[in-house]
């Protein structure tokens, strides 16, 4: 990897690290200069701008997500494609735990956001490509004969993201546990529910 390419990665793990912690709207060049030991003028010549550099940040977290949830349930090679989205699931909460603040994604969304925003707009990709992914699971679950063939894969998202939702919402209030009892019996429902 050449040095350019390593200094830009050490750039973004600090800022990934940073708005983590603070948020993504919290991060700024000057912040980040202190944090990585490089000067501001360093800085913009890496991203020209503090909304350069959010996006990039998210696209790094995008790549970090897919490293740290996905390919280690495709590398594990679940038995079938329940046992695959509990998987997913359960690495889906450990991501939202495993930073100092929470999922970035979700602390950056702006309901109602500016549609022209290109901070939102890159966010509103990357989520959309978690939820087509997961769409693509259930639809092969329906394909293997694991979940009914009417099953509307798309509505099963929705619910499913609406009980990772609550459960985030309900963490942060104290009322579910820290084995996520609530999501877990949300999921069981809707596994119920695809089986039938």
């Amino acid at each position: 990897m050449s040095k350019g390419r390593l200094t830009r990665e050490h750039i973004l793990k600090t800022a990934f690290d940073l708005a983590s912690i603070n948020g993504l709207d919290s991060l700024t060049i000057g912040q980040l200069a202190k944090a990585s030991g490089m000067s501001k003028s360093g800085l913009f010549a890496h991203f020209n701008a503090k909304e350069n550099l959010q996006i990039a940040v998210l696209e790094f977290t995008s790549e970090y997500f897919v490293e740290r949830v996905i390919t280690p349930v495709r590398q594990a090679e679940p038995a079938s494609i329940e046992q695959k989205l509990r998987l997913l699931f359960q690495r889906w909460l450990d991501w939202n735990q495993s930073f100092q603040g929470s999922c970035m994604f979700l602390d950056a969304w702006k309901d109602g956001a500016n549609s022209d925003d290109p901070i939102q707009q890159t966010l509103a990709a990357i989520t959309r490509r978690w939820l087509e992914y997961l769409h693509r699971q259930v639809e092969k679950g329906k394909e293997s004969g694991e979940f009914c063939a009417d099953l509307d894969a798309w509505q099963f998202v929705y619910r499913l993201y609406g009980v990772y939702l609550s459960s985030h919402l309900f963490r942060s209030l104290q009322l579910e546990s820290a084995e996520h009892h609530r999501f877990w019996l949300g999921i069981e429902a809707l596994m119920a529910e695809g089986r039938r």
